[in-house]
C-alpha cells in the first residue's frame, strides 16, 4: 500500500457557496475525511481506536488555496503523515484536479487522546509504533507550517452564538469544521464579493461543548489579515485563527 492516500471528492453544488467554489469548511471536512480513510486501511485510524478508548483529536490545521474548486468539479485531496512524535503527528494534503492542478495545500497537527480521561496517549503504543511505517519525509508541502496567533488585548468582541446538537462531533465536543464555519461567518455577503480567501489557520485549545456559548474576538492585524478568539461561556479560551484575504 502505497504511504500516500489519494481520495477523490466532487465540489457539490450544495457546498459551495454564491460564486459556485467550494465552501472552505467543507473542503476541510473533505481533509478531515481523507486522513481518516488514510489512517483507517493503515491500521490507526478511528474505527479501530474507539474500540480501545483512543481518539484522533486535530489540534492545528493550516490551508493554503490558490483557488476553490468549482461546482460539478472533481479533486483529489492527497495526504501523508509528515512526522510523528510520542503525543503528536503532523499529516499534510494536497489538493489537485484529475488533469494534476494544485488549487492547494493544507498543514495539520493532530494528538491522540484517551476518551474517558481525555488526556494525551503515546501515539506510539498502537501497534508497536506502526505509524512509523507510513512517514513520508521527501514529499514537499510548499506552504508555511504556521505558529502561534498572536493577539492583542484590542481585539473586539463581534458575535456570541449558542452552541446545538448540529455542532457536536463523534467525540462529544463542537466539531472542529463548525468552528471554520462559524469564523468565517464574521464576514458578511458584500465583504466576500470583494474578497477570497487565500490562508486559513486554526489552533485548538480547549473543548467547548453543545449549550456553551461562544463569544468571538477579531482584530485586524494587517491589511487584510484578521486573528479571531473564540471563547466559551466560562471564559476559557477554545481556539485561535488567523484568516489571510486578497
Amino acid at each position: 500500500m502505497d504511504k500516500i492516500g489519494r481520495y477523490e471528492f466532487l465540489a457539490e453544488p450544495f457546498h459551495c457557496d454564491f460564486s459556485g467554489r467550494l465552501f472552505m469548511g467543507h473542503l476541510g471536512n473533505h481533509m478531515l475525511n481523507a486522513a481518516d480513510f488514510h489512517s483507517s486501511a493503515r491500521g490507526f485510524g478511528m474505527k479501530y481506536l474507539m474500540t480501545i478508548k483512543r481518539s484522533w483529536v486535530l489540534s492545528r490545521l493550516a490551508i493554503e488555496m490558490t483557488e476553490m474548486p468549482q461546482q460539478y468539479t472533481k479533486f483529489n485531496v492527497e495526504t501523508w503523515v509528515e512526522s510523528a512524535m510520542r503525543y503528536f503527528t503532523s499529516r499534510n494534503f494536497s489538493v489537485v484536479g484529475n488533469d494534476g492542478h494544485a488549487y492547494g495545500y493544507g498543514r495539520s497537527i493532530w494528538a491522540m487522546i484517551d476518551t474517558e480521561t481525555r488526556q494525551p496517549t503515546d501515539i506510539f503504543s498502537i501497534d508497536n509504533g506502526a505509524i512509523n511505517n507510513w512517514i513520508v519525509d521527501d514529499k514537499p508541502c510548499p506552504i508555511d507550517k504556521g505558529g502561534r496567533v498572536k493577539m492583542s488585548d484590542n481585539a473586539q468582541l463581534v458575535r456570541t452564538i449558542e452552541t446545538y446538537y448540529n455542532d457536536v462531533d463523534i467525540n462529544g465536543h463542537i466539531n472542529s469544521v463548525k468552528y471554520i464555519e462559524h469564523i468565517l461567518d464574521l464576514w458578511n455577503l458584500d465583504w466576500y464579493k470583494e474578497h477570497q480567501i487565500k490562508r486559513f489557520e486554526i489552533a485548538y485549545v480547549a473543548e467547548a461543548h453543545a449549550g456553551d456559548q461562544l463569544s468571538f474576538y477579531r482584530e485586524e492585524t494587517a491589511e487584510n489579515e484578521f486573528c479571531v478568539r473564540i471563547v466559551r461561556t466560562d471564559g476559557t479560551e477554545c481556539c485561535r485563527s488567523k484568516v489571510k484575504f486578497v
